[in-house]
């Protein structure tokens, strides 16, 4: 069940209106409620004033309206009854010689609560100010509609017994524009979610303008927000509706409608409540805010019960790739910002060390590429001469000719000085020392030759007075598949935030819009390299017998799991289920499961290389540096995650 992994789902809803006309518009609220409810949606939420239409005039002053809007308003109640969750209506609403712009929220035949619209605009778009009382100025804490005493006020907050996650709030329009936002002191109050019942006019621009501003509010509150606005069946007098429906979370469009149609539309997404939990926990500045919040923001809370869902499919995209843009235009922008992240590090470390030269161990892998293209555009950056960067490849017993080809062709377009320095010799002379059989494979056979090639980088660096530029990456610190004072030790790592699935599209990147015809050729096809530590001896016919995601499993796996785990925090098994939505295409559940196990053993079991990391630049929001974002003990164990596994 979505709701076992702490998703709930909610709806924007916006039926044609017809201005006046309750009848129809009460018809068109009662058919899409009927829709949100086989899709089984927990919330759904209307447009401002959507029972008797936004654009009534001095018609909102008549009590034959006022009265028919009551009729339908209890209409409406009567037929949620029988359905599934809980509707957000618009309506107008007079009281104590008072007429305001309300939300009611009902469910299951009854009005749980009504809440005003707390800044009412008065200019020359809109003119609710000739007819609306603000909620902000009104003492009224309940209304007597059919004889039932009902909850009324801008201090409302909605809260499920059943799930301590689902709390959700309203505010109307103009709210949203307001310099402090109703919305902001709810979601301190403890909504994850606010629903907002709008009628906003569409005016050149104005589209891009609410978008942002629903996005930014969304992530302000650290929470999901729901809106729904009023369509082209409003009065068009002097004005247009476009009917705007947007979901988004955390400052993130998770759908929205096209607008101008001329029929009803429902949309719907899942929201990730766990998520949210997770990221207000995380974020320090958000608890500060609540201790902050003033007496008089106490809430009053309503509390329903949540209905019970039988739909098991998740509705919402599940990126298999979270660490990678998903279009051409934000990869560039964002490569192009990860590299200047990433060399401006460097640029700054070299010059506050008084370093003008660099040590690469350059292997023709994907790590060590993208370490020499950020080191080029650092010395770019400090105007520094590229014969102070210097390469070295370094072949052992497992070196391809494909690999080493490369290396040796890059260098000599790019005019980048390479030295070649075999470690066999030394690595036999090691075994010989240590008492190793050459012929034994194993892991005191790997990690001699990539020991062996660290002290050659360092001793370098002292003899050319340069700084050793680390190649390791994210993703490779996470399952800790680096050799302990070996690849692992550099004097400065500038790929230790970027997982393995990105290095890929930052060499293409650089390759497509920076690197020249023959180098761009030479980096496509370090892309295309399997990936391997070439540590181990070539086949009889000369084919890599040593592949890395043969080993530890695929870096689209292990990136999609890491992103999981650690930026969101979620359980092994909501990681499985998501991943098996993810990779639908691509594996089964068993191989997921077997990689998500070794994933966390790795982890687990890796931490303490991870302790004695080189500095390096966070570029992303997740980093595994014990001095910034992960502090973990060494000595953890990874059983209580292993068992939640299978624990089903």
């Amino acid at each position: 069940m979505i709701k076992d992994f702490g998703y709930q789902r909610v709806a924007a809803a916006r039926p044609i209106t017809i201005p006046v006309d309750i009848k129809e518009n009460t018809k068109n609220i009662i058919l899409l409620m009927e829709q949100s409810s086989a899709k089984e949606c927990d919330v759904c939420v209307f447009p401002e004033l959507s029972i008797s239409s936004y654009n009534c005039g001095e018609l909102f002053r008549q009590q034959t309206l006022l009265d028919s809007v009551i009729d339908s308003l209890l209409e409406i109640s009567k037929v949620s009854a029988n359905l599934f969750g809980i509707y957000i209506i618009g309506f107008p609403y007079a009281e104590n010689g008072q007429l305001f712009n309300c939300g009611a929220v009902i469910s299951h035949g009854e009005i749980l609560g009504i809440v005003p619209k707390s800044y009412i605009p008065n200019n020359n778009e809109y003119y609710e100010g000739r007819w609306f009382s603000s909620g902000l100025r009104s003492n009224i804490k309940n209304i007597n509609l059919n004889n039932k005493m009902i909850p009324f006020g801008i201090d409302l907050l909605f809260c499920s017994i059943n799930n301590k996650l689902e709390i959700f709030a309203i505010e109307i329009c103009e709210d949203l524009w307001a310099t402090i936002p109703p919305s902001s002191s709810s979601a301190l109050g403890g909504a994850s979610v606010i629903f907002n019942l709008s009628a906003s006019t569409d005016l050149l621009g104005k589209t891009d303008y609410r978008k942002n501003l629903i996005k930014h509010q969304s992530a302000a509150v650290i929470g999901a927000y729901v809106y729904s606005s009023a369509g082209v069946g409003e009065s068009t007098t002097d004005t247009v509706c476009g009917g705007h429906s947007i979901i988004a979370e955390n400052g993130k469009v998770l759908i929205e409608n096209e607008r101008f149609t001329r029929d009803s539309n429902l949309i719907f997404s899942d929201i990730d409540l766990e998520y949210i939990h997770h990221e207000r926990l995380n974020n320090t500045t958000f608890s500060q805010c609540i201790s902050n919040q003033n007496d008089d923001k106490l809430f009053r809370k309503i509390y329903y019960k949540s209905d019970h869902h039988k739909n098991t499919k998740l509705n919402r995209f599940v990126d298999p790739h979270p660490f990678i843009p998903d279009s051409s235009d934000d990869l560039n922008k964002r490569s192009s910002e990860i590299l200047n992240i990433q060399s401006s590090g460097l640029a700054t470390r070299l010059s506050n060390s008084s370093f003008a030269s660099a040590v690469i161990g350059l292997s023709g892998g994907l790590d060590s590429t993208l370490t020499l293209l950020v080191t080029i555009e650092a010395f770019k950056k400090l105007k520094l001469n590229y014969k102070g960067i210097h390469c070295i490849t370094m072949p052992g017993f497992g070196t391809s000719e494909r690999t080493k080809n490369n290396v040796e062709q890059l260098c000599l377009e790019m005019n980048i000085p390479l030295e070649e320095i075999s470690i066999i010799d030394a690595s036999l002379q090691h075994f010989k020392d240590i008492g190793h059989n050459k012929n034994t494979h194993d892991t005191t056979y790997e990690n001699t030759q990539a020991r062996e090639r660290t002290q050659i980088l360092m001793d370098k660096a002292n003899q050319l007075n340069a700084l050793v530029i680390g190649t390791g990456d994210l993703s490779e610190l996470a399952l800790g598949w680096c050799t302990y004072n070996g690849d692992h030790m550099s004097m400065y790592s500038v790929n230790s935030g970027v997982p393995k699935t990105l290095v890929k599209f930052l060499i293409k990147y650089y390759a497509d819009t920076i690197a020249k015809d023959k180098i761009a050729d030479i980096l496509r096809d370090i892309i295309n390299t399997p990936i391997s530590p070439e540590l181990l001896p070539m086949g009889k016919n000369g084919e890599m017998l040593q592949k890395t995601e043969d080993t530890i499993g695929p870096y689209q796996l292990h990136d999609f799991f890491l992103f999981n785990a650690i930026r969101c925090a979620y359980s092994p098994e909501k990681i499985l289920f998501l991943a098996e939505i993810a990779f639908a295409k691509d594996y089964s559940t068993e191989t997921i499961l077997k990689w998500l196990e070794i994933f966390y053993k790795r982890f687990f079991s890796g931490q303490f290389k991870r302790s004695a990391l080189p500095d390096g630049p966070k570029v992303g929001t997740l980093s595994l540096s014990p001095r910034g974002d992960w502090k973990m003990p060494s000595d953890a164990k990874a059983s209580a995650w292993i068992d939640r596994l299978y624990k089903n």
